[in-house]
């Protein structure tokens, strides 16, 4: 493993600082916090690897998310359009990505090294690779949402190399496999001694869902706790979105097949061929499938629910963590009815979410992973980030900086009438969301 060597990256860095720090509509205690956290990344949780990949911890737990890594690079796009090591640094981290996909495509947070190192000894097929073997959907979707955005933000192709063609046919055989869960998959999860939501029920299996509806079954949700109902409707949308994605970029590398430059990807004409026509196909289905099994009437309104099982039941709520029904939009999930769209955002935001939670310091969304009455910043940056109101990002900008507990650093989840009391003092997606908001808010 190489040691960090991105300090020639920071003097970009500094431009976006300099230019927050001249936003005087912003508390200087706001601007402080940004200036403080915006580096955090690069300068203490990126480690290069030999094959010029790049592993980023999660901040205080040694391992790799795949959910988190793409996360805690979102604020460095910007800089990353005109400048070459940090536009790198972000295809290192795609490319280290798509090679744990292929390690595992069932695990959701990886070591640095096969070392054996791990959160739980879980009866499951872990390998030394593996730090945990939650099988959560949106950890599949997120590389390519990654992907995508380096092409699409940045202009960068490297990343799709033959480590990503590989990838993108484990994540399109999972995918085909957890729709009829019930039938074809053999994945289990047992955790012993835990709460229970770190295992799954029925000796493994979680529980039952109906199958061949469109919908992706999920052993455990964005906030790694398991599923009440097997099909989480947050990850379903972020799926269908990368499916669209995916089919994007097999459509751009069979063109650039046939060109001088892109010669290389000739002899994978069938593959990419092939991953066209199904990420197509499922992006389809789940997008049906969403609208007729994903949306729960109340009676005096119609909601998208959080997760169902297929036959009838529907938990209406929202959790903190993303996906999530408040950043569908964010992730670039595109609701059929505006209406029921409304609706979903006005019902989470409100007590009629379990987890929504209003104190002395914070209101917003918090999350069964965590205490009741604990906000997440994260959940109140997405707010701030699907809002097109100025004066409202400025508002949640100076909620989430006034709740740090002297810090300089943004927390997992805080109390909502004590910000002194708080999970994780170093969470690196935390920070990361906050820059992005004030970002955001800036307009950089």
């Amino acid at each position: 493993m190489c040691r960090y060597r991105g300090f020639g990256m920071l003097s970009e860095l500094e431009k976006i600082i300099d230019s927050v720090m001249a936003c005087d509509s912003l508390s200087e205690r706001a601007r402080s916090i940004f200036a403080g956290c915006y580096k955090d990344v690069i300068q203490k949780t990126v480690r290069f690897m030999d094959d010029e990949s790049v592993h980023v911890i999660t901040g205080d737990i040694p391992a790799m998310w795949l959910r988190d890594s793409a996360c805690q690079m979102l604020s460095y796009f910007s800089p990353a359009r005109n400048c070459g090591p940090l536009a790198s640094l972000l295809v290192g981290v795609s490319k280290r990505q798509f090679n744990l996909i292929n390690t595992d495509p069932y695990a959701n947070a990886f070591n640095m090294e096969a070392d054996g190192s791990c959160y739980s000894k879980d009866d499951t097929q872990m390998g030394p690779m593996v730090w945990e073997r939650k099988y959560e959907l949106d950890s599949l979707c997120y590389p390519i949402w990654f992907s995508y955005k380096l092409w699409k933000e940045i202009g960068v192709t490297e990343q799709f190399d033959d480590s990503f063609l590989n990838a993108s046919e484990k994540i399109l055989e999972v995918i085909r496999t957890e729709q009829y869960h019930e039938e074809r998959s053999e994945y289990f999860f047992r955790r012993s001694g835990c709460r229970y939501f770190d295992t799954l029920s029925r000796d493994g299996r979680g529980t039952a869902v109906k199958s061949g509806i469109g919908l992706v079954w999920s052993g455990f949700r964005p906030s790694d706790d398991a599923c009440t109902f097997g099909y989480n409707i947050p990850s379903n949308m972020l799926c269908a979105t990368v499916m669209g994605e995916l089919s994007e970029i097999a459509g751009m590398l069979a063109a650039l097949s046939k060109g001088e430059t892109g010669k290389k990807y000739l002899k994978d004409a069938k593959r990419i061929e092939f991953i066209f026509r199904e990420a197509r196909a499922i992006e389809t289905e789940i997008g049906e499938a969403i609208e007729k099994y994903g949306v729960a009437d109340l009676g005096d309104r119609k909601v998208y629910a959080y997760e169902t099982d297929g036959y009838g039941q529907y938990l209406v709520m929202d959790d903190a963590n993303m996906p999530s029904l408040l950043s569908m939009k964010f992730m670039g999930y595109e609701p059929k009815d505006m209406a029921v769209y409304e609706a979903t955002r006005e019902l989470i935001l409100s007590r009629d979410n379990p987890y929504y939670y209003k104190g002395e310091t914070l209101e917003g969304i918090g999350s069964p992973h965590t205490r009741a009455g604990y906000a997440w910043p994260i959940a109140l940056a997405v707010q701030g980030l699907t809002d097109e109101r100025g004066e409202k990002k400025r508002q949640l900008i100076e909620m989430i900086a006034g709740s740090d507990a002297d810090t300089g650093c943004i927390h997992e989840s805080i109390d909502v009438d004590d910000p002194k009391k708080y999970s994780r003092e170093w969470f690196s997606w935390a920070n990361v969301m906050y820059c992005l908001l004030v970002m955001d808010y800036c307009k950089m």
